[in-house]
C-alpha cells in the first residue's frame, strides 16, 4: 500500500518480453572500461610477456611503473591471474582445445590469453563468481575484436562452466608424459627428463610442488637483529611468522597485509627476502670475518648481504655483476642493511679481469647464470621458454666462468659454485669437468661449520642439494672446491 495514494503497489514490475537493448555508446564504454580492470591489466601483461620475451618479473615491474595507482587488492588479483595462468597454462589450453571448434594453434594469441584468464578464474578461483569471469572477458573482447569474437569467448567460457570436471585428460597409465605435461602444465621435454631420472611418483610430486604458490621467506640481517628479534618485530604486521625448518637465518610469513617494503622491519633493515635454499648457499661457502671475498655474479645482492652478515661486517666483499642497474640496487640495499664492507664492481666475467686479483680471494661465490629450472614455482613463465632446453649451452658458460675465476683463489681458498637448477648438465657435469681441467682443486668435504639440518642435505660427494618436493624449498645445487697448496 502506498502511503501517499493508498493504492496497492505490485511486488515486482512485470518483466518485458525482450530485454531492453543496451545503447551502443554504453556497450563501447563498458568494453573500454574493462581494459582498466585487474583482469584487463592481466591480459595486457600476458600480451607483453608474449611479445617481449622477457622474464615475467621484468614485465610486471615495467607495467606497474607506468600504471595508474591502484589498491593492494587489485594488484594482488593481477598477480594471481598472471601467475596462475602461467602455472596452469597447458591444462587450461587442453580444456580450451577440447571446447573450441577452432584448433588451438589457429586461435589469435590475444583471444587465447583472454580465454586462459577467464578459464583460470572459473576452475581455480572459488571466490570469483563465474558470471564475473565471463562478463569481464566478453567486455575485454569487445574492446579489441569484432562482435563475433566476444560471442565466441562468451560461448566457450559458458561451455567450460557446464563441463567443469568432465573434460578427460590423458591417462597416466598409458601415457604418463602427456598426462603430466597437460594435467600438471609442464613442457613434455622436461617431463621426460624427470620421469627418466626419478620415476612417475617423484616427477608428479615435483610438478605439484612447483604449482603451489611458494611461501614468502625472509632472511634475518644479523648485523641488526636476531631471528627472535625479527619474529617479534614482524608479529604486529603479519598473521603468522615462523622459523624456517633448516636455515638458522630464515623466517616464513603468512597473511601480509601490506607490501614487504612497507613493513617497519624492512625499513629498519632487519631482513632481506630470500628463499630458504638460497640462504643455505652462503652458509655452505662459510665465509669468516676479516676475509676477502668475491661475489662473482652478485645481481641485486641477496647473497652479498648474507655473506656480509656471516662476516660480521669485517673484511672485504667485491660484488661483481655485468648489469649496472642491479649493482645500483645492491648498493642501496647495503645502505639499508648497514653493510660497510661491500664494493660493487661493474664487469663481465667474459672480459679480462684485473691482474692484481690473481691469488687474492679467500673465497669466491659463483652463483652462475643457469636455466632456473629449480625455481619454476617462483618463475612459472620460465617453463614455457624454449631457451631452457639448451642445457649444454648453460653448462659451457658455467664451466667457462669457473675456469676464469679459479686463478683468483688463494692457495687453500675456496671456490663455491651454485645454480638454482637440479639438472645434471648444470650440476654434476660442471663439477666433474671443472675438476678434470683443474686438478689443483678438490671438493671440500668438511661440513663441521653447518647445522645438523644442513648436513642432512649434503650428499656423500660433498654437494648441497635441495628439492622442492622433498625439502619444501627451491631446487638448488652447490659445491665448494678447495685450491690445493
Amino acid at each position: 500500500m502506498s502511503h501517499e495514494t493508498g493504492r496497492k503497489i505490485p511486488n515486482r514490475r512485470p518483466k518485458p518480453r525482450h530485454p531492453a537493448p543496451v545503447p551502443p555508446r554504453k556497450r563501447a564504454t563498458a568494453a573500454v572500461n574493462a581494459l582498466g580492470t585487474p583482469r584487463g591489466a592481466a591480459w595486457t601483461i600476458l600480451k607483453r610477456l608474449d611479445a617481449e620475451r622477457r622474464p615475467l618479473d621484468a614485465v610486471l615491474d615495467a607495467f606497474f611503473e607506468t600504471a595508474p595507482p591502484m589498491d593492494r587488492r587489485d594488484r594482488n588479483l593481477i598477480h594471481a591471474l598472471v601467475f596462475g595462468v602461467q602455472r596452469h597454462r597447458a591444462a587450461l589450453d587442453h580444456v580450451i582445445d577440447h571446447l573450441s571448434r577452432t584448433p588451438l594453434a589457429k586461435l589469435d594469441p590475444d583471444v587465447l590469453n583472454l580465454l586462459r584468464i577467464g578459464l583460470f578464474q572459473i576452475l581455480h578461483m572459488d571466490r570469483i563468481p563465474d558470471s564475473a569471469a565471463v562478463n569481464t572477458a566478453v567486455d575485454i573482447a569487445k574492446a579489441f575484436a569484432p562482435p563475433w569474437i566476444a560471442g565466441f569467448v562468451n560461448g566457450l567460457l559458458r561451455s567450460a562452466i557446464r563441463s567443469r570436471g568432465k573434460i578427460p585428460f590423458p591417462d597416466m597409465e598409458t601415457d604418463p608424459v602427456r598426462a603430466l605435461a597437460k594435467g600438471k602444465s609442464f613442457p613434455p621435454w622436461l617431463i621426460r627428463r624427470w620421469l627418466k631420472r626419478w620415476g612417475t611418483a617423484d616427477a608428479a610430486s615435483l610438478c605439484d610442488a612447483f604449482n603451489r604458490i611458494p611461501p614468502l621467506t625472509l632472511r634475518v640481517n644479523t648485523l641488526r637483529t636476531t631471528r627472535e628479534g625479527l619474529l617479534s618485530a614482524l608479529a604486529p604486521e603479519v598473521d603468522t611468522a615462523r622459523p624456517t625448518a633448516v636455515s638458522p637465518d630464515g623466517v616464513v610469513i603468512q597473511g601480509l597485509g601490506t607490501t614487504v617494503s612497507d613493513l617497519s622491519a624492512f625499513r629498519s633493515g632487519l631482513f632481506q627476502v630470500q628463499d630458504e635454499a638460497a640462504q643455505l648457499v652462503s652458509r655452505f661457502l662459510g665465509p669468516r670475518p676479516g676475509e676477502t671475498v668475491l661475489d662473482a655474479c652478485a645481481g641485486l645482492g641477496g647473497k652479498t648481504g648474507h655473506l656480509a652478515g656471516l662476516m660480521e661486517n669485517r673484511g672485504q666483499i667485491l660484488a661483481l655483476d655485468v648489469d649496472a642497474r642491479k649493482l645500483e640496487g645492491l648498493a642501496a640495499e647495503c645502505v639499508r642493511l648497514g653493510i660497510a664492507i661491500t664494493t660493487p664492481v661493474h664487469s663481465d666475467l667474459d672480459a679480462d679481469l684485473p691482474p692484481d686479483w690473481r691469488d687474492r680471494f679467500d673465497r669466491i661465490l659463483v652463483d652462475a647464470p643457469c636455466s632456473g629450472l629449480g625455481v619454476l614455482g617462483r618463475n612459472p613463465d620460465a617453463r614455457w621458454s624454449a631457451a631452457k632446453e639448451n642445457l649444454d649451452g648453460y653448462r659451457k658458460r658455467q664451466l667457462r666462468f669457473l675456469s676464469r675465476l679459479a686463478p683468483l683463489v688463494k692457495p687453500l681458498g675456496i671456490l663455491g659454485y651454485t645454480v638454482c637448477s637440479m639438472e645434471p648438465e648444470e650440476t654434476d657435469a660442471v663439477a666433474e669437468a671443472f675438476l678434470e681441467k683443474h686438478p689443483h682443486f678438490r671438493v671440500r668435504m668438511d661440513a663441521e661449520h653447518l647445522t645438523a639440518g644442513m648436513r642432512a642435505l649434503i650428499t656423500p660427494e660433498g654437494c648441497l642439494r635441495t628439492f622442492p618436493h622433498r625439502d619444501g624449498m627451491d631446487g638448488f645445487f652447490s659445491v665448494c672446491f678447495v685450491r690445493k697448496m
